[in-house]
C-alpha cells in the first residue's frame, strides 16, 4: 500500500529534473533540486532559531503525553482498516480529479443583437493565462482535501498507544510550523509549468519551421498535437505534486501498522 523511497528521488523532483535539462536550465535551490537526505540538516535549512525554539518547547510537552494519557485511561484501539479505506479512496479521488479529461472550450454566446456566434480562439490557449488558474484551482482542491484527511488520521492515532499519541501530536506541530514553506513550494510549481508550456510550444514552432507546414491551431490538442503534449505534462506534474503531498500521511499510517505488528510480536 505504502511507497518507500527518499524524497530527492520522488516522482516530483525527477520530473522537474528532466523539464529543466530538456528547457536547457540549469536547476537551482527549488523543488527541482535534490534535497539534502539528511532529514535534520534539511529540516533546519526550513527553520529559524525562533522555530528552533517552539519545536524543542513542543516536543518537551509532547514527551508528558503518554503518562498523562495512560492516567486518563485514554488509550483506544486505532480502527486501521477504516484509515486505509479513507485514504485510499482521497487518494483514488484525487487521482480522478486531476487526470481528469479537460473539457472543449464553449463557443460565447450570441449577443442581443443576433451577432454570429464567435468559436473559441485556439491562439488564446498558447498563453500561460488559459491554464494556470486551472492548476491552480486543482492544487486548492487536493490541498483541501488532504488537510481534512490529515486531521482525520492523526485524530485516530490520538487515541491509540502512546507512542501513536506522541506522533499525532508532533505531526500536528510540524504541520503548523512547515506550513507556511510548503505553500510557498507548491505555488512555485505553477513557474515550472508555465515555462514547461513555453518550451512545448517553441519546439512546436521550431519543428513547423523545419517543415515549411502550414500551422493548424484546431488540431493542438489532438493526439501528437503540441497542447495535448502539455496537458500530459500538466497531469504528470499535479500526480508528482499528489504523491508528495501524500507522504506525511503515509508516514503517520505507517507508524500505525507497525506499531500493531510490534504488540503482536
Amino acid at each position: 500500500m505504502f511507497l518507500h523511497h527518499p524524497i530527492n528521488s520522488s516522482r516530483l523532483v525527477v520530473l522537474l529534473q528532466q523539464w529543466a535539462r530538456q528547457d536547457g536550465e540549469r536547476p537551482g535551490q527549488s523543488p527541482s533540486q535534490p534535497v539534502n537526505t539528511n532529514v535534520a540538516e534539511h529540516l533546519a535549512q526550513w527553520l529559524s532559531t525562533v522555530d528552533a525554539v517552539k519545536l524543542s518547547r513542543a516536543l518537551h510537552a509532547i514527551e508528558t503525553l503518554p503518562s498523562n494519557a495512560r492516567s486518563l485511561g485514554k488509550k483506544q484501539v486505532v480502527d486501521l482498516p477504516a484509515l486505509d479505506r479513507l485514504f485510499e479512496k482521497t487518494r483514488a479521488d484525487l487521482h480522478a480529479l486531476v487526470t481528469a479529461k479537460v473539457a472543449a472550450r464553449k463557443p460565447l454566446r450570441a449577443r442581443a443583437d443576433n451577432t454570429p456566434v464567435q468559436a473559441p480562439d485556439p491562439q488564446a490557449e498558447a498563453d500561460y493565462a488559459a491554464h494556470g488558474p486551472r492548476y491552480l484551482d486543482l492544487q486548492k482542491q487536493m490541498d483541501t482535501r488532504l488537510l481534512t484527511l490529515r486531521v482525520q488520521v492523526r485524530h485516530a492515532l490520538s487515541q491509540g498507544a502512546a507512542g501513536l499519541q506522541q506522533l499525532a501530536a508532533l505531526d500536528a506541530v510540524m504541520e503548523q510550523m512547515l506550513d507556511a514553506r510548503e505553500q510557498r513550494l507548491w505555488a512555485s510549481l505553477t513557474g515550472h509549468l508555465e515555462r514547461r508550456l513555453a518550451h512545448r510550444h517553441h519546439k512546436h514552432l521550431e519543428a513547423l519551421q523545419h517543415s515549411g507546414v502550414a500551422d493548424q491551431p484546431l488540431r493542438w490538442r489532438q493526439p501528437g498535437g503540441w497542447l495535448w503534449a502539455f496537458e500530459q505534462d500538466l497531469q504528470a506534474l499535479l500526480i508528482a505534486e499528489l504523491q508528495v503531498r501524500l507522504l506525511p500521511i503515509t508516514g503517520l499510517l505507517e507508524a500505525a501498522h507497525n506499531e500493531k505488528t510490534g504488540l503482536q510480536e
